[in-house]
C-alpha cells in the first residue's frame, strides 16, 4: 500500500473532527458548562458570552475580565479569536464548581489546561483557567 493510500485510510478511520475537539466527556457536563464549552469549540463568541451571568468573570491566570465587554475583548485576543479547540479529557465536580481538564488547540496557546466553572442558576458566573 502506498504512503498516500495509508494516509487516506487513516483519515477515513478517524472520528469526525467535531467529536475529537469536544472530547467524549463533554456530554457528561452540566448544561451551563456544556454550553460554554460547545460555544468555544464552535468559535461562537455570542453564544459563549450568553453562557455567562451578566457580571460573569473569566480569570485567566490571575487576570480577571468581568462582564460581557471585557470577556469579549479577552476572547477576541486569546481564546475564540485564536480559533480555540477544547478536547475535554476529565471532569471533576465539587459543590457548585466543575473543573475540566482539556487539551487546548487552536492558533494561540496549545497544551493541557484546567478550566474551573462556577455556575449560578443556568449560567456560568466564573471560569478560571490554570495549567
Amino acid at each position: 500500500m502506498t504512503l498516500l493510500r495509508r494516509a487516506a485510510a487513516l483519515l477515513v478511520a478517524l472520528p469526525p473532527l467535531r467529536n475529537r475537539q469536544r472530547g467524549e466527556e463533554v456530554d457528561k457536563l452540566d448544561e451551563p458548562v456544556k454550553r460554554a464549552v460547545d460555544a468555544a469549540n464552535a468559535n461562537d463568541i455570542d453564544a459563549f458570552l450568553a453562557s455567562f451571568t451578566d457580571d460573569g468573570v473569566v480569570d485567566d491566570w490571575g487576570r480577571e475580565f468581568r462582564g460581557a465587554e471585557r470577556i469579549r475583548g479577552w476572547s477576541d485576543n486569546e481564546f475564540i479569536g485564536k480559533q480555540v479547540a477544547l478536547t475535554v479529557q476529565t471532569i471533576r465536580k465539587h459543590g457548585d464548581e466543575t473543573t475540566i481538564t482539556a487539551q487546548v488547540g487552536g492558533n494561540g496557546y496549545t497544551g493541557p489546561s484546567h478550566f474551573t466553572f462556577r455556575v449560578e442558576g443556568d449560567r456560568v458566573s466564573r471560569m478560571t483557567i490554570r495549567a
